[in-house]
């Protein structure tokens, strides 16, 4: 009698349309009895694959969710983990990019059959879609991180995501907006129930998603202050000066704030944010961004513009300034002085050719003083003088050198 195969071991068939096939016996999992099929056209190339499995399965590497598609594990990566542990515009932002980019090219295919080369294909298709590099690699980062997850939950036998390589972003030039442009854009928004956001945003550095997120809790008029309370990172978290000019444009578009909330009345949703819409809700970025472009062309500005420009405008002025990029960075909330100075560097140089002319032309009034009279008489009853003192320093000198200790 031969030798029974024991549990887990797998066994190899031919199937009647003549393909063969093994079978693995995963064992009792969630009170079921759990078995993998494996497929391939010669009884070989079923053996070579069995081989894989049993020694994933020996790893603890082999998962019974073989069944389940990418847009399957994808709804329920986004409900259970990202949904639970980040912001509403985070979970919202992955779900949008997922659905949009993701799910119409891959998500039909099983978790578990996913290969470097799916993952290549997708990121050179969205690159032939016109994507941005930057979407691109956001993309990858949200792929990136859930099948993180899949790893960790055993559905998956490695990240595939991790062998294919981002997309090379290139560095934006940033176009700071000049004095002229920043002073017509004001002039441009002035009135408008927006005027405080865009001056707030321009004078102090703001992001959008920070100066659309601020609520009057995080004014301190008193004080002259105002706290952001989240943002990208740890460092963005900040309390920053509020100088005089900011502070009259708020409290002005704090009594606009009134008038619109009486007008409105039961329609008028109160959830303390300084720069809600019409009716109190929150603007929407996209929202916001329609009306930026019709300022510029309003303005006189060209359409490149970016509301972002307004915060590497304002740190570029401060720079401009003299301010030391230290300060600069803790007004901007950046998390380390190198995102600063790689960010601002081109700034620099203006600003150190101007500081040293200016120590230049300290000491150049200090090398062009004007000389004493030129009196014959006075100069040589000076010189004698300094003769006869001079050879008296040197008798006094001598003197205590006589008297001084040998060293």
């Amino acid at each position: 009698m031969g030798k029974r195969r024991g549990n887990g071991e797998g066994s190899i068939h031919q199937r009647g349309d003549g393909r063969w096939c093994a079978l693995v016996d995963l064992g009792v999992i969630d009170g079921k009895r759990r078995r993998k099929y494996i497929y391939g056209d010669t009884r070989k190339d079923v053996a070579e694959k069995l081989k894989v499995v049993l020694r994933d399965q020996q790893l603890g590497l082999v998962t019974v969710h073989d069944n389940q598609t990418l847009t399957q594990f994808l709804t329920a990566w986004l409900e259970q983990s990202v949904k639970p542990t980040t912001k509403p515009s985070t979970h919202l932002s992955y779900r949008d990019m997922l659905t949009r980019h993701v799910q119409p090219v891959l998500g039909q295919i099983h978790l578990t059959k996913l290969t470097p080369q799916h993952m290549q294909s997708l990121l050179a298709t969205l690159q032939q879609k016109q994507l941005s590099a930057r979407s691109v690699q956001y993309v990858r980062a949200i792929l990136h991180h859930a099948l993180d997850q899949a790893l960790k939950w055993g559905y998956v036998p490695r990240n595939v995501v991790a062998l294919v390589d981002a997309p090379r972003v290139e560095r934006h030039q940033i176009e700071p907006l000049t004095e002229a442009q920043a002073q017509a854009l004001l002039k441009a928004v002035e009135g408008h129930r927006l005027e405080a956001l865009y001056r707030i945003a321009l004078g102090l550095g703001l992001r959008r998603g920070e100066v659309l997120a601020l609520r009057w809790a995080d004014i301190d008029v008193g004080a002259s202050t105002l706290r952001i309370a989240t943002g990208k990172t740890a460092a963005s978290a900040r309390k920053l000066p509020l100088p005089d000019t900011l502070r009259t444009a708020l409290q002005t578009h704090l009594e606009r704030q009134h008038e619109e909330r009486a007008e409105r009345g039961a329609a008028w949703k109160d959830l303390g944010l300084v720069f809600p819409s019409e009716v109190g809700t929150p603007i929407s970025g996209r929202n916001l961004f329609r009306h930026f472009k019709r300022l510029l062309t309003h303005a006189g500005l060209p359409q490149t513009v970016r509301f972002h420009d307004l915060r590497h405008s304002c740190a570029t002025f401060l720079i401009a300034q003299g301010v030391h990029p230290r300060v600069v960075m803790e007004i901007l909330g950046h998390s380390q002085i190198s995102i600063t100075m790689n960010t601002y560097g081109h700034v620099l140089p203006e600003t150190q050719q101007d500081a040293v002319q200016k120590l230049d032309a300290v000491l150049r009034r200090r090398d062009t003083k004007p000389d004493p009279p030129n009196d014959d008489g006075v100069e040589a009853r000076a010189k004698a003088g300094e003769a006869d003192q001079g050879e008296k320093a040197d008798r006094d000198a001598g003197l205590q050198d006589a008297d001084a200790p040998m060293e």
